[in-house]
């Protein structure tokens, strides 16, 4: 019981190497390898265009749902046609590129790590190795690659989506003036909020690919080891994100009030 923390420790600390390592061989493929564009395509076809069903409704309904709640706040105090101006900034710089890289990991984070633990366990990636081709080079830059460049697409579309339906609950629903609310909008809406849930959706990206491709290469033997790296890439992908995303605020902030 004594050596309880240490090994607690010692096992946290192998796993940090072992991800810091695997960042780096991504970052040196990156830099000397050239990524194959057909492998690109193909999981800019399953982690993009596959996931906009899911992304397009939670975007939508956060939007719905957040406009509402803001207005019979405002109400009270006559600032009705002020709704569409927070429903425009929280979308675009907190709501819009964290719940859709929630959603993400959800999907392609457990899809990564399911299907990279089992090639592990079906000895696959070892007979890549034995073909002298690097497992990181061909499955995981891919991977890593494709999802930083889908995951801020489908945050714009999360955030048009979003905005859109809260117009049309505010609008139609609610009875707001869409002229001044749409004049609220533009003016309380900077660019630099934009610029924010771009970052951060890009970050997120690499933070769900990363996590799910590790969980999956360092899974353990047998059907629940591969069970077992898949509920952890989606709960390490999702903590990261909600942790990250406190910080890339307060720091995104400040950069981006110099611009």
């Amino acid at each position: 019981m004594t050596d309880l923390p240490a090994q607690v420790i010692r096992s946290v600390l192998t796993g940090l190497g072992r991800f810091s390592l695997m960042v780096m061989e991504v970052v040196r493929s990156l830099t000397t390898q050239r990524l194959s564009g057909r492998d690109l395509v193909g999981q800019l076809y399953f982690i993009g265009v596959k996931s906009q069903t899911v992304v397009l409704v939670t975007g939508a309904f956060t939007g719905m749902v957040l406009c509402a709640q803001t207005y019979f706040q405002f109400h009270k105090v006559k600032m009705d046609t002020a709704t569409l101006a927070v429903v425009s900034v929280s979308m675009c710089g907190e709501l819009g590129p964290v719940l859709t890289a929630l959603m993400v990991a959800g999907r392609v984070g457990a899809s990564m790590a399911a299907e990279l633990g089992t090639m592990k366990v079906t000895e696959q990636i070892d007979a890549l190795r034995t073909l002298a081709t690097h497992p990181i080079d061909y499955l995981v830059v891919p991977r890593v690659v494709a999802t930083m460049i889908a995951v801020p697409l489908l945050t714009a579309e999360s955030i048009t989506i979003g905005i859109t339906a809260a117009y049309l609950v505010g609008v139609h629903l609610l009875q707001i003036d869409p002229g001044y609310s749409l004049v609220n909008m533009q003016r309380f809406t900077d660019h630099r909020d934009v610029l924010m849930g771009f970052i951060k959706s890009f970050i997120f990206g690499g933070i769900i690919a990363t996590t799910g491709c590790y969980k999956g290469i360092h899974c353990g033997q047998g059907a629940e080891g591969v069970g077992h790296a898949t509920t952890e890439a989606v709960v390490y992908a999702s903590i990261a994100i909600l942790m990250s995303n406190f910080f890339l605020t307060l720091l995104l902030t400040r950069l981006l009030a110099l611009i």
